[in-house]
């Protein structure tokens, strides 16, 4: 598998246990994404820690994972972005779309504000 899910009460983190997120692994993240919609689960955590590289199907899955969640009136959140990576969606000019924090912690805590508002 490409990537680890863990569930907690309020939100799924998905980590991306590969060095790319190209168009190998963007299909089956994609489909992740739909199922935990599918579920109810309209908070997503997608850590990059481990992503060195990310192409436009990379880029597509995170943008449907940033739709799904607004659709369903939750956050989708990415975070430990490599530099490559970071570069890859500032030239898309997807920083201004995204959530994105530094690390799963920083991430945690901005749905836990969200939640108590």
């Amino acid at each position: 598998m490409s990537f680890e899910v863990r569930n907690e009460s309020n939100y799924s983190c998905i980590k991306v246990v590969r060095n790319r997120l190209d168009s190998f692994i963007s299909p089956e993240l994609k489909g992740e994404l739909v199922m935990l919609s599918n579920q109810g689960i309209s908070n997503i955590i997608l850590d990059l820690a481990d992503c060195e590289y990310c192409d436009s199907s990379g880029l597509s899955a995170i943008l449907v994972g940033n739709r799904l969640c607004e659709d369903s009136e939750g956050t989708f959140i990415i975070c430990n972005l490599t530099l490559t990576v970071e570069k890859m969606i500032k030239m898309a000019m997807l920083d201004s779309i995204l959530l994105i924090t530094q690390d799963v912690e920083q991430a945690e805590r901005l749905l836990i504000k969200k939640s108590e508002l």
